[in-house]
C-alpha cells in the first residue's frame, strides 16, 4: 500500500472526525436556541455573539467537573462503557460518500474515508453495535434507574433494529445494490429514492429516531421515572461522550437518511456546473449539498423533540412490534411486485 494513499486516507479521517464534531458540538446549541424559538424564550445568549461560544463553555465545564466512580465491582466497565458509545457512533461516518471527487493537480481524491461496495451492511453492523455502551454503562453503574433504563435501551434498539433492517431490504431490492455511493448515484437529478419509496423512507425515520435515543423515544433516559436513565451515575466527560454520541448518532443519522433517500451529494443542474464551472467547484456545491440536506434532518429531530411528548414504553413496544414489524413486511412485498411489474 502507497505511502501517498495512507496520508490521504488519515487526513480524509481527520477532516471527517472534525467535521463531526463540530457537527455534533453545534447541534447543542443550536438545539437549545429551537428549544427557545419554540417555547417562546431565549436560548443561551450571553456566551459569545447570539451564545455561539456557549459549546465551547459547555466543554469546557464537562473536562473541568470532578470524576466520579461509584462503588461498583465492574469500574473497568463502567470506564469503557461511554468510551464505547462514542466510538461506535463516529465509525458510520466513514462510508458516507462525501461528494464525487476533487482534482488537485492532477490527482483525483474521492472524499469518502472507505468505500466498500457493501456499506450498508456495515451501517447496520455498526449501529446495531452502538447499543453496547449504553448496556454497559448501566449495568457497571450498580444502579436500579441506570440498569432498567439500560435493559429498555436494549429492548428499543433490538425492536426497532428489526423494522429498520426490513425497510432497508426494500430499498436495496429497487436499488440493487449495498454501496452508498452506487444508491447515491442512481439519484442523479431529482430522481430520489424517496419518491419511489415514501413507505421505506417513513419506516426508516421513525426507526431511526429510537435508534439514536431521541424523543419520543427516549426510554433510556426518562429522568420522569429513571432520573436519569442510564447516565444517572457518570459524571465528567464520561457523561460528556453519552450526550456527545447521541449528536453524533444524529448527525450520522441525518447524513444516511440523505444519501439513501434525498440524493446525497445530488443537486440538479450538477454536470452543468461541471461542465461549465469545473468539477471541483461542482463538488463543492456537492458538499455543501449534502450538509445542507443534514441540517435540515438535524433541525427535524429536534423539532420533533420539543413538539411531541415522549411514548409510554408500552406504546414504544407495541409501535415497534404491532405496527412498523407488518408494514416493513407489506412494504417489501409491494416494492418486490413493483421491481416485477417495472423493472
Amino acid at each position: 500500500m502507497e505511502i501517498s494513499f495512507i496520508i490521504e486516507k488519515l487526513v480524509l479521517v481527520l477532516i471527517i472526525f472534525a467535521l463531526t464534531m463540530f457537527f455534533a458540538l453545534y447541534s447543542t446549541l443550536a438545539e437549545r436556541k429551537i428549544a427557545g424559538f419554540i417555547q417562546d424564550r431565549y436560548g443561551p445568549n450571553r456566551a459569545g455573539i447570539f451564545g455561539i461560544l456557549q459549546p465551547i463553555c459547555d466543554g469546557a465545564k464537562l473536562f473541568s467537573k470532578e470524576e466520579f466512580i461509584p462503588n461498583t465491582p465492574n469500574k473497568l466497565l463502567f470506564i469503557i462503557g461511554p468510551g464505547i458509545a462514542m466510538t461506535v457512533s463516529l465509525l458510520g461516518s466513514a462510508v458516507i460518500p462525501w461528494a464525487e471527487k476533487f482534482v488537485i493537480a492532477g490527482v483525483e481524491y474521492v472524499p469518502q474515508v472507505g468505500e466498500i461496495n457493501i456499506a450498508l451492511l456495515y451501517v447496520v453492523a455498526v449501529m446495531s453495535t452502538s447499543i453496547y455502551g449504553i448496556v454497559i454503562g448501566a449495568w457497571a453503574s450498580n444502579n436500579k434507574f441506570s440498569l432498567l433504563g439500560g435493559i429498555r435501551a436494549g429492548a428499543q434498539m433490538v425492536s426497532y433494529e428489526v423494522a429498520m433492517g426490513l425497510s432497508l431490504i426494500a430499498l436495496v431490492m429497487m436499488t440493487g445494490t449495498l454501496s452508498l455511493r452506487e444508491i447515491t448515484e442512481q439519484q442523479a437529478g431529482f430522481g430520489w429514492n424517496i419518491f419511489f419509496q415514501p413507505l421505506t423512507f417513513m419506516i426508516f425515520l421513525v426507526c431511526s429516531f429510537a435508534e439514536c435515543n431521541r424523543t419520543p423515544f427516549d426510554l433510556a433516559e426518562c429522568e420522569s421515572e429513571l432520573v436519569n436513565g442510564h447516565h444517572t451515575e457518570f459524571s465528567s466527560m464520561k457523561m460528556g461522550f453519552y450526550m456527545f454520541s447521541e449528536y453524533v448518532s444524529m448527525f450520522f443519522s441525518s447524513a444516511l437518511i440523505s444519501v439513501l433517500f434525498f440524493g446525497g451529494y445530488n443537486y440538479p443542474g450538477m454536470e452543468w456546473v461541471a461542465d461549465n464551472w469545473g468539477v471541483n467547484i461542482a463538488n463543492i456545491f456537492a458538499l455543501l449539498s449534502i450538509l445542507a440536506k443534514t441540517s435540515f434532518f438535524i433541525f427535524f429531530y429536534m423539532w420533533v423533540r420539543w413538539t411531541i411528548p415522549r411514548f409510554r414504553y408500552d406504546q414504544l413496544m407495541n409501535l415497534g412490534w404491532k405496527i412498523l414489524f407488518p408494514l416493513a413486511l407489506v412494504n417489501i412485498l409491494l416494492v418486490g411486485l413493483g421491481v416485477l411489474l417495472f423493472k
